[in-house]
C-alpha cells in the first residue's frame, strides 16, 4: 500500500473555525531565528479556503524536496503571501525577538490584500500588526495558515543560503545553513566574519570586538 502525504485535515479544521468567527485569515511564521549568519525570513500567507493544497503541514516534517514543491504551490495558489528578509544589521540592531517581529509586521502590512485577523506562530504576537492577532503555540502543526507560511519561509531562506555558499563556499554554508554547529564555528575560526554574520551572534562566542 502505496504511503500518500497527507493534506492533514485537521489544520484546514483549525482554520475554518478561525475563519467563520474572524473573517479574511492569515498565518505568519518565520525561519532562521537561530543561525549566526543570514537572515530571518518572516512569512504571511492568506490560503483560498476554496483551494485547499494537499500536503501542507509544518514545514519540519516535511523533506526539503516537498517543501520546493509546495512553496510553487502556495506562491501559485494562495490568494497573498509575502516574505520578508530581516537583515543581520537589523538583527544586531534590534535584537533577534524585536528584528523579528517587525520582520513579522512588515509581511503582514506587504500582502496584496488585508486580513482581519492574523495567526502568529509561537507565543507573541509582533506589536507592530494594525490587525487583531493571536499567538498561537506550535501553530505550524495547528494551522494550515501557519504552515504555509512557515514552508516558505523555510524555503525562502534555504535559498537564499545556497546563494552565499556558491559566493563564499569556505564556509560550507549549504551544509549547515548557517546554525551553529562544530564545523561552522571551526570555518569561522579559520577564514574571520563577514557583513552576512550576526555580530551580536557571535560576541558572545569571542568571534567579534567592538
Amino acid at each position: 500500500m502505496t504511503k500518500k502525504m497527507s493534506s492533514n485535515p485537521a489544520l484546514y479544521e483549525f482554520d475554518s473555525q478561525m475563519r467563520n468567527v474572524h473573517g479574511v485569515l492569515c498565518g505568519v511564521d518565520e525561519a532562521g531565528r537561530g543561525p549566526l549568519c543570514g537572515p530571518v525570513c518572516c512569512a504571511a500567507v492568506i490560503l483560498n479556503p476554496e483551494d485547499p493544497i494537499e500536503g501542507v503541514n509544518d514545514s519540519k516534517k516535511l523533506t526539503e524536496k516537498r517543501r520546493e514543491l509546495l512553496y510553487d504551490e502556495i506562491t501559485r495558489r494562495a490568494l497573498a503571501w509575502k516574505v520578508e528578509f530581516v537583515s543581520p544589521q537589523e538583527i544586531d540592531e534590534k535584537n533577534i525577538l524585536w528584528a523579528t517581529m517587525a520582520g513579522m509586521a512588515r509581511a503582514v502590512s506587504g500582502l496584496d490584500i488585508t486580513p482581519d485577523y492574523v495567526l502568529v506562530d509561537g507565543n507573541r504576537c509582533p506589536p507592530g500588526l494594525e490587525q487583531p492577532a493571536q499567538a498561537v503555540i506550535k501553530g505550524d502543526a495547528s494551522s494550515a495558515s501557519i504552515a504555509a507560511a512557515s514552508i516558505l519561509a523555510k524555503v525562502s531562506r534555504d535559498r537564499y543560503m545556497l546563494e552565499l555558499d556558491r559566493e563564499y563556499p569556505q564556509y560550507q554554508l549549504a551544509k549547515h545553513k548557517g546554525y551553529p554547529t562544530r564545523l561552522h564555528y571551526e570555518l569561522i575560526a579559520r577564514y574571520g566574519i563577514q557583513p552576512f554574520y550576526r555580530r551580536s551572534f557571535l560576541k558572545k562566542q569571542g568571534y567579534w570586538h567592538e
